[in-house]
């Protein structure tokens, strides 16, 4: 039996030296992948903004019964987008769920890699965390979309990161506000001469996707206003500051931004404690794709996230269930090695931050890379023959797979398209039309 010292040695003598970085890597693909989860035909680049909007309330020093503080709030954006790259590949620093350990992870960007201008520029999508998170925790799924022709930009949004986490009226309040703020601002520099951004996006055709507390914002973005009952809860943003996306209101009306054409919600947060009702949700104006998994028990898959899909009912939406999976279905990158340590700061692994007990998260990725890439190709790109991904019978195990030795496909074939043999397994995908 060989002691641990001589294995320890033989290891780092004989076997290739592997870093965490290499290990902790966002661009994995599994051979079980559906189609559209492959990597695109662009290599991809990414730069860091730092962007301040000013006179914003200031939600955090906020008191009852006195006028709101104003502040110029910060907020950091990491921004993928098509490159002109020689050799792909790069490292991110990141923090984990604790807020203090900072550990390297790997994919195809390439840090301030000169844009890949084509014929027009690309459509936008802009990503909004979870509370806590930050602007790399989707950050698979950022990459992945750059890679096949749209610019990414996702938001560490000030009060809400693993490093500053502050008031949760903060994130109520900012959220969409946010979300507004950086269509605005990357529309205006697509407009700047000598930004690098000059002719390379087209803000436009936007889309969202918002994760959790992402997600949240990203249904006010898409138009429901909040209720009176949310505006008032004891749990809501202090001195009624919510009110300014209450239903009904001018404030509201004013926020909505009509280049926003389609939003990916990851298990949005709020509708099981009362955050829209009836009259909020027939406010929608922008179709949106659900994602979340039937276990959830953070933002309530039954009482949450299914009357959301139910409830939107002005607008064409989809829900794809991931049967058992929890609150980490689809949207947070791979746990890195890092996190499976216990943190004394938070008493867990931070690895609970990211997994989930029951799917594999990069089978979980490239199944929302897949269905991302339909649902904003045919949204913002206006590929109607994406159509066909969608046009699928809702449960995949019903699917149905008759295709001969040649792969001609024979009458009775209803397997989920793009999905190979014996690989779609535990989904639902439901579709709800407008009324």
């Amino acid at each position: 039996m060989m002691h641990r010292p001589l294995l320890t040695l033989f290891v780092s003598l004989f076997l290739p030296a592997v870093s965490l970085a290499d290990e902790n890597r966002i661009d994995r693909i599994r051979p079980d992948a559906p189609e559209l989860a492959a990597y695109g035909s662009h290599r991809v680049g990414v730069r860091t903004l730092t962007l301040t909007n000013p006179g914003q309330i200031d939600v955090v020093n906020a008191q009852a019964g006195k006028p709101a503080p104003r502040y110029d709030r910060p907020l950091t954006v990491e921004i993928w987008y098509p490159a002109v790259v020689d050799k792909p590949g790069g490292t991110y620093k990141v923090f984990l769920r604790d807020g203090k350990t900072e550990v390297s992870i790997a994919g195809q960007a390439v840090r301030d890699a000169a844009p890949e201008k084509g014929v027009d520029p690309y459509p936008l999508v802009i990503v909004s965390h979870g509370y806590p998170g930050n602007r790399y925790l989707l950050s698979p799924l950022a990459e992945n979309l750059a890679s096949k022709g749209y610019v990414v930009a996702s938001i560490d949004h000030t009060d809400s990161t693993y490093n500053d986490r502050a008031a949760f009226g903060s994130t109520l309040v900012n959220r969409p506000l946010d979300q507004r703020f950086v269509l605005s601002e990357i529309a205006a520099m697509s407009g700047q001469d000598g930004n690098f951004l000059s002719g390379l996006v087209d803000a436009g055709k936007a889309g969202l996707i918002g994760y959790s507390m992402g997600g949240y914002g990203a249904m006010i973005t898409a138009g429901a206003g909040v209720s009176e009952k949310a505006v008032k809860a004891d749990w809501s943003a202090p001195d009624g500051l919510l009110a300014v996306h209450q239903e009904g209101s001018g404030s509201h009306a004013a926020l909505f931004e009509p280049r926003f054409k389609a939003i990916l919600a990851i298990a949005p947060w709020g509708m099981q404690r009362g955050m829209w009702d009836e009259a909020g949700l027939s406010e929608v104006k922008v179709p949106i794709f659900f994602m979340a998994g039937s276990a959830d028990d953070v933002s309530d898959y039954q009482k949450g996230i299914r009357p959301l899909f139910t409830g939107a009912k002005s607008v064409d939406r989809y829900l794809l269930t991931f049967d058992h999976a929890n609150h980490n279905a689809a949207a947070p990158m791979p746990a890195p090695a890092e996190s499976f340590a216990v943190s004394p700061e938070l008493g867990f692994a931070p690895f609970e931050h990211y997994a989930d007990p029951v799917w594999d998260t990069v089978r979980m990725n490239n199944i929302a890379e897949h269905f991302a890439t339909v649902w904003f190709d045919l949204k913002l790109k206006g590929d109607l023959a994406r159509g066909r991904y969608l046009d699928l019978v809702e449960r995949s195990e019903d699917g149905v797979y008759a295709v001969d030795k040649d792969g001609r496909r024979q009458s009775g074939h209803s397997y989920w398209e793009g999905f190979r043999n014996r690989t779609a397994q535990g989904l639902r995908l439901e579709h709800l039309t407008a009324q």
